[in-house]
């Protein structure tokens, strides 16, 4: 199974967040934040990095209210990372799956929760390619 989903895209770096963004809308996501790591790197003098990174960090408030009334300690895992990011020539959208990232809490509710979440975030990244 693996701790993350990655699909291979066509689209460009960009073509494809603008995707994601978009696929995010129709489930009532939103991307709270986004960053290049590269230009990061980069802004710090920092070279040998040159493949493109992006991090979009996404959320739904109804999502993260169910997560947090189940079980508080999930707040050091939200909120949810998708990346897109350049491998051997050709685009990259992924995620780390979070039944995955929250195992450590042991909490089979949860766990429970989050695979709905998995699954939108799966069906989103999926339409984005």
């Amino acid at each position: 199974m693996g701790f993350h989903y990655t699909v291979e895209s066509n689209k460009s770096i960009a073509e494809a967040i603008q995707s994601v963004e978009k696929n995010l809308q129709e489930i009532k996501f939103g991307v709270l934040w986004q960053t290049s790591i590269t230009e990061n790197l980069k802004n710090k003098g920092l070279t040998k990095i040159t493949t493109p990174y992006h991090v979009l960090e996404v959320c739904s408030p109804f999502e993260a209210e169910k997560i947090l009334t189940q079980n508080p300690m999930a707040n050091y895992f939200l909120p949810c990372k998708i990346t897109v990011y350049e491998a051997e020539g050709k685009t990259q959208i992924g995620f780390v799956k979070p039944t995955e990232l929250m195992k450590p809490l042991n909490d089979p509710r949860l766990i429970e929760i989050l695979a709905g979440i998995e699954n939108q975030l799966i069906g989103v990244i999926n339409r984005s390619k």
